[in-house]
């Protein structure tokens, strides 16, 4: 008689779901067999030995489109192509010869070193553009396929990579960009993260999950990098002993159908959290659903399942033991991006600053590179918000740092617009996007820095070029979905989502509210007026939506 547990029997739900661990094997869709055929990390021998030579028109059309992602590739958006056609064209008919480069850096930490390399690589390649993202990438843009082959050779000798930072894979980790150095931290989660990364990046074994898969590993006490919607984190507790180690949530995603992670309610420590991730990101590999990729990530097996069930499997068949309980972690403590100059544990201080939404240039990184390198050690870090942070700065550079910074419009005191405010990609290099995001959140919190001189409460505005939420709309506390409206680009309103804490939710989508990106400052103005005239002593934003008379908020 077999030693091993009884797999799970199928529920109707999950019939004929491709899942292979109830033997459905068989590719499902042009996705599945793209991946069967060949694993989406082989494909970086052809981009090398046949595509950088021979040019973009002997790139195979599975590459171009899949295989490309596991190296981090994906085609920009043909210049002068209206967002009204993104659902229309077929994909060929949207691909630009050019690609959009994500640079995988686990944690969002850069040392001074690989900072020059990444501003060089985007000076002298991409135009001078780059994008700082919400998951901690650098994304570059303008690449062509014949120069990936040296940027894989600069950012490799470094020990950065563009490894799976698309695909579906385990895609870039994310991690406090303080870990080590913040003055309150649970415990620092960087040598855990680490090791998970090392484990995962490059490894056949996780190479060809259901969908993209996100982790999250930190023990940030404001708990920055929003536990609450990456498919796997590792958060930092205590335990009632004294010890330090992560309580560990899944199946978080947001995209079309949002839903926040669930507690295992489990105490992991530090030196097993490679080992437990290994565990849950095999329940997905070999659960998730593969039959329709709207279905595909973790979330929607975690919503079938339950925690409980889910902890069950986990523990008897990828485990072989069971998981000690734990406690929740503490409520966050403070703001989730880091802006601003503080204390760290060795009496040096971390500056943190606001770009423009995000967007930044190969000139402007080099720049912050010196800066690191002549008032802190020289380190940075990114976080989830888009913001930098300057590293290990003593107290008597603290002052020219800021005036440096400021004087580049990297605002340490930005307004709380600006802070605020991010936006994803847009229609200027995605495919996938109906509007323009980076250009139109500037424009618009210049515009309500001007008209609310005086407005001084915290608010978090966010731009998103498409349904996908690459830049986490449904959980601002203003967040604007890209959309055509009548009069051309316009902008679908959730108000009163948030993160953190006890009263997580996400935005309300106000129905048949749309507004055109020209009446998109009148919009929030009004808006943010009202709650200012209407809001209850204390009262967030968000807690004001979910309260207010429907006419307030139209």
């Amino acid at each position: 008689m077999s030693d091993q547990p009884a797999r799970p029997r199928p529920s109707r739900r999950t019939v004929g779901q491709g899942q292979w661990a109830l033997g459905h094997l068989e590719p499902l869709n042009p996705n599945e067999r793209t991946k069967k055929d060949d694993d989406g990390l082989n494909v970086r021998l052809r981009i090398e030995n046949i595509y950088s030579k021979l040019g973009f028109a002997s790139i195979d059309g599975a590459d171009l489109r899949g295989r490309f992602r596991w190296w981090g590739l994906y085609t920009q958006r043909r210049q002068g192509i209206d967002g009204g056609k993104t659902a229309i064209l077929e994909p060929e008919e949207l691909d630009d010869e050019y690609f959009m480069l994500r640079v995988r850096i686990p944690g969002g930490r850069l040392s001074n070193e690989q900072l020059r390399v990444v501003a060089t690589i985007a000076t002298e390649f991409g135009r001078d553009i780059a994008d700082v993202t919400d998951r901690q990438n650098v994304q570059l843009h303008w690449i062509r396929i014949e120069d990936v082959p040296e940027i894989w050779q600069r950012l490799e000798a470094v020990g950065l990579s563009t490894a799976e930072a698309c695909g579906d894979t385990p895609r870039n980790m994310l991690g406090c960009p303080l870990a080590g150095v913040d003055a309150d931290e649970v415990l620092d989660g960087t040598e855990a993260l680490l090791a998970t990364n090392r484990l995962a990046e490059g490894n056949k074994e996780f190479s060809n999950l259901p969908r993209k898969y996100k982790t999250a590993v930190s023990g940030c006490p404001v708990q920055c990098v929003g536990h609450e919607i990456n498919d796997i984190s590792f958060v930092g507790v205590r335990a009632d002993d004294g010890r330090v180690g992560f309580d560990v949530w899944v199946g978080g995603g947001l995209s079309t159908n949002p839903m926040f992670a669930k507690r295992l309610g489990v105490f992991v420590e530090p030196d097993d959290v490679p080992d437990v991730w290994a565990g849950v990101t095999k329940v997905f590999r070999d659960y998730g659903y593969r039959k329709s990729r709207n279905r595909a990530r973790l979330k929607f097996l975690v919503a079938d399942w339950g925690a409980e069930k889910f902890r069950e499997v986990l523990e008897k068949e990828y485990l072989g033991h069971a998981l000690e309980d734990g406690p929740a972690p503490l409520p966050p403590n403070g703001p989730r991006d880091h802006v601003g100059v503080r204390k760290q544990k060795d009496g040096r201080n971390y500056v943190g600053f606001a770009l423009a939404s995000g967007r930044t240039s190969g000139t402007q990184l080099t720049e912050i590179a010196d800066l690191a390198a002549q008032h802190g050690s020289g380190d940075v870090a990114m976080s989830v918000e888009q913001k930098i942070i300057v590293r290990d700065v003593p107290d008597d550079n603290v002052d020219s740092l800021v005036a440096e910074l400021e004087q580049r419009d990297l605002r340490v005191q930005p307004s709380v617009f600006r802070r605020g405010t991010m936006a994803c990609t847009g229609i200027e290099f995605c495919k996938l996007a109906i509007v323009e995001t980076k250009v139109r959140s500037v424009e618009l919190y210049e515009e309500l820095e001007r008209r609310l001189p005086d407005f001084d409460t915290p608010v978090t505005i966010n731009l998103n070029g498409c349904p996908n939420s690459c830049a986490r709309f449904q959980t601002a506390d203003i967040g604007l979905k890209g959309s055509i409206v009548e009069d051309g680009e316009g902008f679908q309103i959730h108000l009163g989502g948030s993160i953190g804490g006890d009263d997580a939710a996400f935005g309300r989508k106000l129905r048949g509210l749309k507004v055109t990106s020209a009446g998109l400052p009148d919009y929030v103005e009004r808006v943010l007026r009202n709650y200012s005239s209407d809001r209850g002593d204390g009262e967030s934003f968000a807690a004001w939506v979910r309260r207010a008379d429907e006419a307030l908020i139209q």
